[in-house]
Formats: C-alpha cells, structure tokens, sequence
C-alpha cells in the first residue's frame, strides 16, 4: 500500500481549486438527500412482498389494501431516487473527474451492474404497479421478486465500491496509471465489504421501519387507530426492532475493522491525541489542543471496544502526519451521534419486542408512541451521521492513501453556482415529496372493518 501511495504521489497532482470545500458540501448535499431513499429502495420492496404474502396466506382484504396503499408511495420514492440518483452520476464525473478517469477501471463494473439492476428494478416495478388488477394474486407476488431483488443487488455492489475507497484492492498503479485490474477482488475481496454491507441493509431496515411506524404512530395521537393502522404500525416496526439490536454487533465489528486498517480514523473518533496503552474512551466533549476538553472519560473502555483487550495499545493522532488528519470534531460529533442515536433505537425495539411478545399486543402507553413517532427522524439523523463518520474520517484521502481528495477534484470554475442551483432543485423536490405523500395519505380506504365507536385513542 505505501508502494502504491508513492507511485500515485509522483503521477498526480493536486489541483489548485479554490472551491474544493464548496464540492464536498456539494456532493455531501446530494448523497444526504439520495441516501434515505436507498434505504427505501433496500427494504421496502421486501416489506410489500412480506404483506402481500400475509395476503395470499390469510385471504384478508386488509393486508392486500396495506400492499397497495404502501406500493404508491415506494413508486413515490422510487421516482425521486432516479433523480438524485442521475444527480450523483453526474456530481462523480463532473466534481471529481480525476478519480473516475484513474480508477473507472477498477469500479466500473460495480456502477454496470448497478445501472443494470436499477433498469430491471424499474421495469418489475411497472409490472408490480399495474399488475394489481391484472395478474393473479400469485403471478401478481412473484413479479414483485425480481423487483426486491435488484433492489438489493444495485445498493449491493455501491457499497461494495464505498468498501473498496476505504480499503483498496485490486489493482497496481505504474506511472500513474492503474494496470492489473482484477474487479472482482477490488469490489467483493477488500476487507471492507461485508461489514459496510450488513451495516448499511441494518440501516435500510431501521430507517425504513421506524419511518413508516412513526407515522402511523401520530396518526394514533390525532384519533386514527382501527385495525388497518394498528397492523401498518405492528410490521414496520417489528422489523426495525429486529434490525437495531443486531446493528449494535456489526458496528463492533466495523469498529474493529478501522481499528486495524484506518487507526488514524480511529483515534479521530475518540479525539485520543497521544499514542496510549489502555486508552480511555471519551462521551461528549470537544477536542482542541491534542486532547478531549469537557467530556467524560471511561477508562479502557476504546482499547476494549477496539481490540477487545482493555490494556492494547491505541495509536493516537500525533503518531500521523498533520496533513493527514481528518476534521476530529466533524468525526467525533457525528460519531457519537451516530452510537448514541443507534443505541437508543435498539432499546426502544428491546422494549417493544419485550411487552409484544410478554403482553401478546401492541405497547398502551402514550409515551412510547411518542417515541416511535420521534425514532423515524432520528433514525434517518443517524444514518447520515453514519456516513459523515466514514466519509469524512476518511479524508483527506478519496481512495485512502492512494488519492488525495484535491487530487480528484475538478479545476473547473462555477462551482458555487452547481452548489445554489442544487441545493434550489433539491429544495424543489422536497415540497413536491411531501405533496404527493400527504395526497397519498389522504386518500380514502375501503371499509374494511365496522366504524369503531367515537371514543378517545387507546391509551
């Protein structure tokens, strides 16, 4: 690896762009708005199929109407994610064109199959949107299959080259170009890819869970709880709380994964300035001066976390080269967020899966609708905490320790103008996502069960 940072070090040269900060911002903006919807795009597909299916099982209208109603709005999403999506291919060539004219080679199979998989997730969709009422209940089920599929298969092979970023493989550079391309060992081989991967489907499942049993769980504080809001609340939300304890494991095991081939990320995370044995894990705080100021310190508590040995040595941040330290307090902040939001999912999933399964129904206490309601935001808050963390823990490099992130960027001029207009665009997005959404949610449902009696919510 340092061979390869030598090479690339002689080939390239960092451009003199004044608006490198404003690029970042701008392709932040894009992948926090198109984020969200990949997790849409993960796990809801599944969630359709798995009510549909209770459908064919039982017969009962109620699961076939929930199907339905919940498949407009993933037409919905879908159609936004295409945007941004398209927005983002061209933010890779446009902003960053030196890294995909060096390394194209060694990722561009992941983006085909990508671009692959989007097209025939778009076309099931279309069978699946239309095919309600003109396919049988089985032909109508097995079309949705190939749609989950893609689905999985297109975000599968992003991750994979996000995974490679961090940890790349693959290929060898001579004079500064890339030779020896082996595209499969660079996208599925890198030490990175399965944690990342398994992290990120945790997180399309959470996000999308709690999301969507957040907002049956305020239409229970404004007065609509029949049978129909109940069961739309019940799965999503069992789903989600499945998903949060187990996201508590991999992230230990991500954790781990930095440990051994990004300790300069780590010791960022922690904000840990000196190299040391035992070292102490900090909550809260900010960093300044080489150490953590204000924040409560647990002794041992990231030698244990990272290596599993509470007296292992940590490296810390002056054992790096200044140039090569990312923002600590950016890190850190985003971090903690991301470990302190994603724990207090988990023991609100724990809660919730402890009184259904002792109490054989769903939680009475207004409380804790309150804070189903409150976990779809913080949900979404901690994914993107997430990738703050391990997008920019990883700078200043693009491909760590092969390119910098000033070596990729474009010398073009205009750059603010691209930022502005976007941030318009997404602006515009937005205001028509939550139009189309709450026409959606207005529209009537079928009488499915006798009007329940005028009375105050279940408390």
């Amino acid at each position: 690896m340092c061979s390869i940072a030598v090479v690339t070090a002689a080939g390239l040269v960092a451009v003199d762009q004044d608006y490198l900060l404003q690029a970042r911002q701008m392709q932040a903006l894009s992948f926090a708005v198109h984020i969200p919807l990949v997790c849409f795009g993960i796990a809801f597909p599944a969630m359709i199929l798995f009510v549909e299916w209770r459908y064919l099982r039982t017969g009962d209208e109620l699961y076939r109407t929930l199907a339905r109603r919940w498949t407009r709005v993933m037409v919905a999403l879908f159609a936004v994610g295409v945007i941004t999506g398209t927005i983002l291919s061209f933010e890779m060539g446009l902003l960053w064109p030196a890294f995909t004219a060096t390394f194209g080679g060694v990722f561009g199979l992941g983006f085909a199959i990508e671009g692959f998989s989007f097209f025939l997730e778009a076309i099931f969709a279309g069978i699946y949107v239309y095919g309600w009422t003109r396919l049988s209940s089985k032909m109508h089920f097995a079309s949705g299959i190939p749609m989950a599929i893609a689905g999985f298969t297109g975000s599968l092979t992003v991750m994979a080259v996000n995974g490679w970023m961090n940890h790349p493989t693959g290929f060898a550079l001579r004079d500064g170009k890339v030779v020896d391309v082996r595209p499969f060992e660079a996208l599925f081989e890198n030490s990175y890819f399965w944690h990342e991967l398994i992290h990120m489907y945790l997180a399309g499942y959470m996000v999308t869970g709690f999301v969507l049993a957040g907002c049956y769980a305020v239409g229970r504080s404004r007065g609509r709880w029949g049978r129909y809001e109940r069961t739309a609340l019940a799965i999503p939300l069992t789903i989600a709380a499945l998903a949060s304890p187990a996201q508590i494991v991999i992230g230990d095991w991500a954790a781990r994964a930095v440990a051994e081939s990004q300790p300069i990320k780590l010791a960022a995370l922690e904000g840990l300035g000196q190299t040391t044995s035992g070292a102490p894990e900090h909550l809260l705080g900010w960093y300044s001066a080489g150490e953590v100021h204000f924040g409560v310190a647990i002794p041992r508590l990231l030698s244990l976390l990272a290596y599993h040995d509470p007296s292992a040595t940590v490296l810390g941040l002056n054992a790096f080269p200044a140039d090569e330290i990312p923002p600590v307090n950016v890190v850190r902040i985003a971090f903690q967020l991301m470990v302190g939001l994603g724990s207090a999912l988990a023991l609100l999933g724990v809660i919730y899966l402890v009184s259904r399964v002792r109490d054989k129904r769903l939680p009475r206490s207004r409380w804790f609708y309150r804070a189903v309601a409150l976990a779809g935001p913080l949900s979404v808050l901690a994914l993107l905490s997430g990738w703050v963390t391990t997008e920019v823990g990883r700078q200043p490099w693009v491909v760590y320790r092969v390119m910098r992130t000033n070596e990729a960027v474009t010398g073009a001029a205009g750059i603010p103008v691209g930022y502005a207009t976007l941030a318009a665009v997404y602006g515009g997005v937005v205001v028509a996502v939550v139009w189309i959404l709450r026409r959606l949610a207005s529209a009537p449902l079928p009488l499915l069960e006798p009007p329940a009696p005028a009375t105050s919510p279940e408390r």
